[in-house]
């Protein structure tokens, strides 16, 4: 039950975009599309992922085994970035539309702060006990599947509102900021379930 309120609460309630603004810039940048949107969900959950697998160890046998707690955001930059660039390499072999789709998307996810926030996150976890592998793998996932649903829920938005007959001064960002704020507002209802 721990499980499924840790998810719950990291899908909905806490959701990194939407209510700790961590990879806002992805989010503007790739929701103009839905397939678009849907890549980068699945490009940032099997990175967000691997990322705090392989952060939690080296948290827990590395940094805090040899006290050195202070390298967490260098090693976790470099980890991440390796994960982004072997991910980039297999969209590039495997799916060359969407590779070219997300373009410089792709590489931005090196620096998502949503993916280091997580892994910064379970690594404090693992520091004060709050954190084993499976606690934070879930909690790793269900922040991918919140972020990405956020994404594409926020795609189709944008994609109904170029239908639509939006005033000159709003079309383009005006209009897509007021959306996601709204979507964040509608986002924090959530707040009673958990």
């Amino acid at each position: 039950m721990e499980y499924v309120l840790l998810a719950i609460s990291a899908i909905f309630v806490n959701n990194v975009v939407l209510s700790q603004f961590l990879g806002i810039c992805p989010f503007l940048g790739v929701s103009k599309k839905m397939s678009t949107a849907a890549g980068m969900g699945a490009a940032v959950t099997f990175v967000l992922t691997l990322a705090t697998i392989v952060t939690y160890l080296l948290q827990k046998y590395v940094l805090n085994a040899f006290h050195i707690e202070y390298m967490q955001t260098i090693l976790f930059i470099l980890v991440i970035a390796s994960l982004v660039q072997m991910v980039e390499i297999i969209l590039k072999k495997m799916s060359p539309s969407l590779y070219s789709a997300l373009g410089v998307f792709l590489p931005l996810i090196t620096t998502n702060c949503c993916i280091l926030g997580v892994a910064i996150i379970v690594g404090n976890g693992v520091a004060d006990g709050s954190y084993d592998l499976i606690k934070g793998v879930v909690f790793a996932i269900a922040t991918a599947i919140g972020y990405a649903l956020a994404l594409i829920l926020f795609s189709v938005l944008r994609e109904h509102l170029e239908l639509m007959n939006v005033p000159e001064a709003m079309k383009g960002t005006p209009i897509a900021l007021l959306t996601a704020g709204l979507m964040a507002m509608a986002f924090v209802g959530f707040s009673g379930i958990v």
